[in-house]
């Protein structure tokens, strides 16, 4: 595994520049391809709110819709957003959220994951009362959601699941041998659906399991907590995750079609015993139960509960693209929630390509503090290729402390 500061460099450095607050958990930033440059934010409570020339307004309030937050901590909420293509033509776009558990939903089981379709009345307001629901699929546990839905190249939505939740992919609501595993179930997947064909969508002719074994919308399996994917808006436009560690590795992937991501057979790269969670088996298993090739993580780092850990939840973010900061570009900017042994204290990563394997990756410093001092949550990006980090001081959805910077020079 590559040094967390390579040997012999100086970390990288990056300036932040603050772009609003007023928050509570900001966990994801979009721009539509629109020619406004305005961002929205989408705020776990369940509010999505428009930037555009530093001033702050409601576009969507759907608390209401969203499962009751625990304020301690909770991985539930609005979760994604995405704007659809032909935004400026259509006024079309989609969130992810957590809707209490709906009629008919397996007894007991916590709450259902829902992806809608809303449409906007005015440039900067949406309506609430046009919203058309996509999917949704029920959640045995209230953790591991995934969310960040996202739009490809291809013009398909793409949408990230956890594994239902719980610890080790055991338990309710998962089957033996783990949801990621299972073809057969949506959990611990990317989907891959066509919001533009049939209602209330299509299944794109070409997705890895039409015609053979598997659920037709499953893009790729073998995901724990896909927290935070991503299009690299240049090159050949792949499709990066972060996948949240259990006890021992945090890891990111890029992700391939049809693609067995290796949870829970695997932790990162390293071998996973649901039994034993907190100790990795020597021999890491190199092919899943039907005898596919398992996908090895591009980046891998011990979490906190290893001596010499790094940190506690890998984030996902981006290939930089933009102008502003040339040193950066082509890296993958990604980030940690929390840094080992602190209280609030995130990490910026930049990763560089190792195409004969593992990425080389190093902290990025941030100017004037040489910490981010708060919980890192998710990486935003603009029309213009420029990155955004979005933060909480607080570990749970309470208070304000919510705050968007853009990554900047030195």
């Amino acid at each position: 595994m590559p040094d967390i500061l390579l040997p012999g460099a100086a970390p990288e450095r990056v300036g932040l520049e603050f772009v609003t607050g007023g928050f509570t958990m900001p966990v994801a930033l979009a721009s539509p391809d629109d020619g406004t440059g305005r961002l929205f934010v989408a705020d776990l409570p369940g509010v999505i709110r428009v930037i555009d020339a530093g001033v702050n307004e409601p576009f969507l309030d759907i608390t209401g819709r969203v499962v009751d937050l625990r304020t301690g901590y909770d991985e539930r909420g609005l979760l994604g957003l995405a704007f659809h293509p032909k935004f400026r033509e259509n006024g079309r776009f989609f969130v992810y959220y957590s809707a209490p558990l709906r009629d008919g939903a397996p007894e007991g089981w916590d709450h259902t994951s829902r992806v809608s379709e809303f449409a906007v009345s005015t440039p900067n307001r949406a309506d609430p009362g046009s919203e058309r629901m996509i999917l949704e699929v029920d959640q045995p546990q209230a953790n591991h959601n995934g969310g960040s839905i996202a739009f490809g190249p291809d013009g398909y939505l793409y949408i990230p699941l956890g594994d239902g939740g719980g610890a080790n992919d055991v338990g309710r609501g998962h089957p033996p041998g783990g949801n990621g595993q299972d073809i057969e179930t949506l959990l611990g997947k990317i989907l891959r659906i066509d919001v533009d064909g049939e209602k209330p969508y299509g299944i794109p002719a070409d997705n890895p399991f039409v015609g053979r074994e598997g659920r037709d919308e499953i893009y790729a399996y073998g995901l724990r907590n896909p927290w935070r994917t991503a299009f690299d808006a240049g090159g050949e436009h792949r499709l990066f995750a972060a996948d949240a560690g259990q006890y021992l590795w945090e890891s990111v992937k890029i992700i391939v079609p049809g693609g067995n991501h290796g949870w829970n057979l695997r932790e990162g790269n390293h071998a996973f015993d649901p039994g034993n969670p907190r100790e990795s088996p020597a021999d890491a298993p190199r092919t899943g139960r039907r005898g596919e090739p398992l996908i090895d993580a591009i980046i891998e780092y011990p979490n906190a509960n290893q001596p010499g850990g790094i940190g506690a939840v890998v984030i996902g973010g981006y290939v930089y693209r933009g102008r502003a900061i040339p040193a950066l570009v082509g890296r993958y900017v990604f980030g940690e929630w929390n840094r080992a042994g602190t209280d609030g204290d995130g990490i910026i990563f930049s990763a560089t390509e190792d195409p004969g394997g593992q990425w080389d990756f190093t902290e990025v410093e941030v100017a004037g503090s040489r910490t981010v001092g708060a919980y890192v949550l998710a990486f935003g990006e603009d029309a213009k290729h420029e990155l955004y980090v979005l933060t909480a001081e607080e570990r749970g959805p309470v208070g304000e402390t919510g705050r968007v910077y853009r990554l900047v020079p030195a």
